[in-house]
């Protein structure tokens, strides 16, 4: 079974829109590492505070843009983490203008 790469699964989980803001997980910064191995990912990302109402929800939808994508892999482990906190600055540059976010604002 090829496995897919890291910017695959970042692809993938492109597709989970924070319901409250309205931008991708991944350009939120919300995505703190993906390990792949053989027929298993490993997603650890965080919430944009540890009471977000949404961790839940977004746990549930990256685990299933992942394997919408990449139905051949069945163990998708989505470790929700609040260390290191997120923070704006972990945001990119597309998300922050998504905001309308000038350079003065960050």
């Amino acid at each position: 079974m090829d496995l897919p790469t890291q910017e695959q699964i970042r692809g993938a989980l492109r597709e989970v829109q924070d319901p409250e803001i309205g931008i991708n997980i991944i350009d939120l910064g919300l995505v703190y590492e993906i390990d792949i191995s053989t027929g298993r990912v490993h997603v650890k990302m965080t919430t944009t505070t540890p009471a977000c109402p949404m961790h839940s929800y977004l746990s549930v939808a990256s685990r299933q843009a992942i394997y919408e994508r990449f139905p051949n892999i069945t163990d998708i482990d989505i470790e929700v983490v609040w260390d290191p906190p997120w923070d704006p600055a972990k945001m990119s540059t597309a998300a922050k203008e998504q905001l309308g976010w000038g350079k003065e604002d960050h």
